[in-house]
């Protein structure tokens, strides 16, 4: 009689290198920059909007090409 040892767990990523995760942060990032482009109150908002805006889609594009 033989006795099976369990195969290691596979050691789970950061958070930063997950792609599902990741993708919905940028997804929150280009939302975020959209709703600072259009809102009528605060200037600074409006001023940051489009770099928000880039900073999500780079963002996106990189992490969808992590393997999943």
């Amino acid at each position: 009689m033989t006795v099976q040892t369990p195969l290691p767990l596979k050691p789970k990523r950061p958070f930063f290198l997950r792609r599902g995760p990741m993708e919905n942060v940028a997804t929150a990032l280009i939302g975020l920059g959209f709703l600072m482009l259009f809102q009528p109150f605060l200037l600074i908002f409006y001023t940051w909007s489009l770099v928000t805006l880039l900073t999500g889609t780079v963002l996106f594009i990189i992490v969808s090409k992590f393997p999943e």
